[in-house]
C-alpha cells in the first residue's frame, strides 16, 4: 500500500502576548489553501494537531489550550492606508473546526514583527533604530490595528525589559492601537451595544437571570458580576476549569448571550462558534495571589476580571477581551465601569489570574450613542522557531 509523503510549508512559530501560534504567509500556503474553505481548514487542523480526542495535540504544533491552538495568515494589503492583511484562525482542540469569527489581540502583537521579518514591509519603511509603525487590517472583524514595533540595528528588537504578567521572561514592548474597536452603527451584532443597553437582564433557563453588559468592542463579550455566580473575582484557573458543572453554566450563559447579541440565530449555532462571544466576570478590587504566587494588592488594580476562552478560564487575559474591558470601563454605567468604581476614566488596570494589565480607551458620547476611537495596550512578541511545518500530503 502506498502512503502519502509529508510536504513542507514555510512557517514561523511565534509568541504574541500570552498566546502562541503558527504564522504563515498566504503565498506560502498550498494553492488550494489560499482561499477560505474546507482545504484551508483541514490543513490548519492537521498543522495544529486537531481534532484530538485525547485533548493533548501531541501530533501537531498546538499546546492543548485555547491560548496555544492558534493560526495566523498574513499577506500584503491592497487596502489603502494598510500594510498587511491579518487573518486569525482559532483551532478547536478536540473538534474538527476552525473558528474565524474573531481576532486574537495577543497574537496581534506578533503580526508587525512577523510582517517585517518575512519581507511584507518595504525596507525603506524600516528605520535602522527606532520604531517601525505597521498598519494592520484585521480581516476577521474588519478593523484596523497599528503596531509600534521596536527596531535595533535594522532588525526587529525582541529582547528587552518589558514584563508582561502571564509571560515568564521579559521582552521588548510592542504598543498596539486598536482603532475604532467598536463602531456605533456596525458590527457583528449591529452596534457596540447590540441590545441598545449598557445593562441587560440576561435570562439563562436552568441557570439564572443575570445583570449583564453585552458589548461588541475588540471582541464580542458578555460581562456579568462575579457575585451573581458565587465567585469573588480572585479565582485562578483550577477553581473554574476543575468544575464541569461551572463550565456548563458558563457555556449556557455564553450561548444565550450570543443569541441576545444577534451573533447567532439559534442556540445550536453556538456549538460551531466557540471563539465568540467571550464571557467574563467582574468584581471590585480585592487582594489575591496570582498563579505565579505574585501578590496583587487592592492598590494595584481598579477591578478584577476573569474571562473564559474556548470553554475554559483563561490563564491571563485575551488581548481582544482587554480591549472590551478598557472600552466598557470608559463608559459609565456598564458592569465593568461600576466594578471599577464608576466615573469617567481613560485607562483601567485590572487583575487577572496571572497578574495585572493596563488598557486605555478614548470614549465619547454624541448625545445618542457611545463611540470609542481607539484602545491602547502594550504587549510583547518573540519568534520561537522558524522554518517549515510538515503535514501528510493527503491531509487537506
Amino acid at each position: 500500500m502506498a502512503y502519502a509523503p509529508q510536504i513542507k510549508i514555510p512557517a514561523t512559530y511565534l509568541r504574541g502576548g500570552t498566546s502562541k501560534g503558527v504564522f504563515f504567509r498566504l503565498d506560502d500556503l498550498p494553492e488550494r489553501c489560499r482561499l477560505p474553505g474546507a482545504a484551508r481548514d483541514a490543513l490548519l487542523l492537521r498543522v495544529i494537531g486537531s481534532p484530538d480526542p485525547y485533548g493533548k495535540q501531541i501530533d501537531g504544533m498546538g499546546g492543548a489550550t485555547s491560548s496555544t491552538s492558534k493560526t495566523v495568515i498574513l499577506s500584503r494589503s491592497s487596502r489603502p492606508g494598510h500594510d498587511v492583511d491579518y487573518l486569525f484562525g482559532q483551532v478547536s482542540v478536540d473538534k474538527a473546526f476552525v473558528d474565524w469569527s474573531g481576532n486574537c489581540g495577543n497574537l496581534s502583537a506578533a503580526v508587525g514583527s512577523f510582517a517585517i521579518q518575512s519581507g511584507l514591509i518595504d525596507a525603506a519603511r524600516i528605520p535602522r533604530d527606532g520604531i517601525c509603525t505597521v498598519r494592520i487590517w484585521q480581516a476577521n472583524i474588519g478593523r484596523s490595528i497599528v503596531a509600534h514595533v521596536p527596531i535595533s540595528a535594522g532588525a526587529v528588537q525582541e529582547s528587552g525589559d518589558f514584563q508582561l504578567d502571564g509571560v515568564t521572561f521579559p521582552a521588548a514592548e510592542v504598543q498596539l492601537e486598536f482603532l475604532d474597536p467598536a463602531d456605533a452603527d456596525e458590527g457583528e451584532g449591529g452596534a457596540m451595544f447590540p441590545t441598545g443597553n449598557l445593562l441587560d437582564e440576561l435570562v439563562v433557563p436552568g441557570v439564572g437571570t443575570f445583570k449583564a453588559t453585552l458589548i461588541n468592542a475588540g471582541i464580542a463579550t458578555v460581562f456579568i458580576r462575579a457575585e451573581d455566580l458565587g465567585y469573588s473575582g480572585t479565582e485562578l484557573q483550577d477553581a473554574v476549569n476543575g468544575d464541569p458543572e461551572a463550565l456548563a453554566r458558563f457555556e449556557a450563559i455564553r450561548a444565550h448571550g450570543a443569541l441576545r447579541m444577534g451573533l447567532i440565530k439559534t442556540l445550536d449555532e453556538a456549538r460551531s462558534r466557540q471563539h465568540t462571544p467571550k464571557v467574563a466576570f467582574v468584581a471590585p478590587p480585592k487582594a489575591y495571589r496570582s498563579s505565579s504566587g505574585k501578590a496583587v494588592e487592592v492598590a494595584d488594580i481598579d477591578l478584577l476580571v476573569r474571562a473564559l476562552s474556548m470553554g475554559k478560564l483563561h490563564h491571563a487575559m485575551m488581548g481582544t477581551a482587554a480591549v472590551a474591558i478598557g472600552t466598557a470601563a470608559a463608559i459609565p454605567g456598564t458592569l465593568v465601569s461600576l466594578a471599577a468604581g464608576g466615573g469617567d476614566r481613560r485607562a483601567v488596570r485590572f487583575g487577572h489570574p496571572s497578574g495585572t494589565l493596563r488598557v486605555g480607551a478614548e470614549a465619547s458620547h454624541d448625545g445618542e450613542r457611545w463611540r470609542v476611537t481607539k484602545a491602547v495596550m502594550s504587549r510583547s512578541a518573540r519568534v520561537l522557531m522558524e522554518g517549515w511545518v510538515r503535514v501528510p500530503a493527503d491531509s487537506f
